[in-house]
């Protein structure tokens, strides 16, 4: 058994303890007050002496976690019966069934909660069924003041188990919690140390280096994607449905910032579908490169996100030098197929549109409206 549970255990297992003391204590009291009707009285010390012994027996065996197993639960359910099937000898049959309590009276229900909290709700309601079958069968008779301690123990299992189960799934969502907020400490520890180090040099080579040709402009425009890449790996904005389904959109587009790159948008998640998220997260890359690409090093960028009811619409604007009239059907013959591959096919693909305007010396808008549900 893990040791988070167990340790989360611990608490009720003191609990059914102190129950087993009580519920003993009680017994004595009723047997030293009813031993003179009993038809075998001197035979009922005894068997308390041996409730007696197994609750001292029980209280430090199920203190220790890798004792609380299927061995011990059962020979636990078995000297709770065998405590209550030795009434019919020594209480009488006849004073049973005229409303006597038994020997073992609340004692027989500890082994009943100590199966719910071991197994959870299934295998107390099995330990309360045999239980209850026994102690009915004992008494002999099953009108509503007999019927009643088995109802109630009946529910006691069910009500035992359903915490212990919402106590564990609390536990692990603790533990997740505590994972996820260690994972992110560290994240950040990393993200300060690449920022200051791998970041600042990849930014110094893309800035040095745009308005370079040749091999020098390539390995500028390589160090810009290697650092918008870099940033999306230690943003670590990236937020997910419990199903793991969705993508939170903003999460994608955050690490494009910078002093060029002004996004905006909710301030909450924009949950797409995960296909969704990455291929509009792309498509936007694809635009910024274009930006990076033939626009003027310095360009201002601006990253708008509108999150809408139906739909999700990014609109990428810059205020750079424009694109002519004829540019993209130009390039679209040439087969430079960034902007009809990489942007319209992406959105095009999810079933959504993209809209281009822009004039020489004017920017650029490009906006691009996906649909919320992902297209069959």
């Amino acid at each position: 058994m893990p040791d988070a549970r167990s340790g989360l255990q611990a608490p009720l297992w003191r609990a059914i303890a102190v129950y087993r003391i009580a519920a003993l204590t009680y017994a004595a009291v009723l047997v030293v007050r009813n031993v003179g009707d009993y038809a075998h009285p001197v035979l009922a010390w005894p068997v308390l002496a041996a409730m007696a012994a197994w609750t001292v027996f029980t209280t430090y065996a199920y203190a220790d976690p890798a004792r609380r197993h299927a061995p011990l639960l059962v020979a636990d359910q078995l000297v709770a019966i065998a405590a209550l099937t030795a009434s019919i000898g020594i209480v009488g049959r006849g004073a049973l069934e005229a409303g006597a309590p038994t020997l073992a009276v609340a004692w027989h229900v500890a082994p009943v909660i100590s199966w719910a909290v071991a197994g959870g709700r299934r295998a107390g309601i099995a330990a309360a069924l045999t239980m209850g079958a026994t102690d009915l069968i004992v008494r002999a008779h099953f009108d509503q003041a007999a019927t009643t301690g088995t109802v109630l123990m009946l529910l006691a299992a069910i009500a035992v188990g359903y915490l212990v189960r919402v106590a564990e799934v609390a536990q692990e969502r603790l533990e997740r919690a505590i994972e996820l907020e260690a994972a992110t400490r560290e994240r950040e520890r990393l993200a300060r140390d690449i920022h200051d180090s791998v970041l600042q040099v990849l930014a110094l080579v893309k800035r040095r280096g745009a308005g370079l040709d040749g091999e020098a402009g390539e390995l500028a425009r390589l160090a810009g994607e290697q650092e918008a890449a870099l940033r999306s790996l230690v943003a670590g904005r990236q937020a997910s449905d419990p199903g793991g389904d969705d993508l939170d959109l903003m999460a994608l587009l955050h690490p494009y910032a910078s002093p060029d790159v002004t996004v905006s948008g909710p301030a909450g998640a924009v949950t797409l579908p995960a296909r969704t998220a990455r291929e509009l997260g792309a498509a936007v890359a694809a635009a910024l490169d274009n930006v990076a690409k033939h626009c003027a090093p310095g360009t201002k960028v601006y990253l708008f996100v509108e999150d809408q009811p139906d739909e999700v619409v990014v609109t990428v604007r810059d205020d750079g030098c424009g694109i002519a009239p004829d540019r993209l059907a130009q390039a679209a013959a040439q087969g430079r197929l960034g902007v009809a591959q990489s942007i319209r096919g992406r959105i095009a693909d999810l079933g959504g549109g993209v809209q281009i305007v822009s004039a020489p010396d004017e920017g650029t808008e490009v906006e691009m409206t996906v649909p919320r549900a992902p297209i069959s």
